[in-house]
């Protein structure tokens, strides 16, 4: 009696499907790495002694285009999600 309960109890086979399509997961990637890229683009600029005061913060790289790229890269994510797959 027991084996006919837990057949009954049984999840039947469902058709296993991906939450995302192949194309999502692209953008996912390339949303990843603008992100990686823009916050590379943002590091450095330090200087080795403190006492010496270094410009190379306040260049454009750093205040302009590596929030650019985050920025970016976050958009995509959102597309990423956002997109129906195929």
């Amino acid at each position: 009696m027991s084996n006919k309960r837990n057949k009954q109890k049984a999840i039947p086979d469902q058709h296993k499907t991906m939450l995302f399509g192949r194309k999502n997961y692209i953008f996912m990637l390339s949303g990843i790495g603008f992100i990686a890229l823009g916050f590379i683009l943002m590091s450095g600029g330090g200087s080795d002694n403190p006492e010496i005061w270094n410009d190379a913060i306040f260049n454009f790289r750093r205040i302009r285009i590596a929030p650019m790229m985050i920025l970016l890269g976050l958009a995509i994510e959102i597309y990423a999600i956002m997109r129906k797959p195929d």
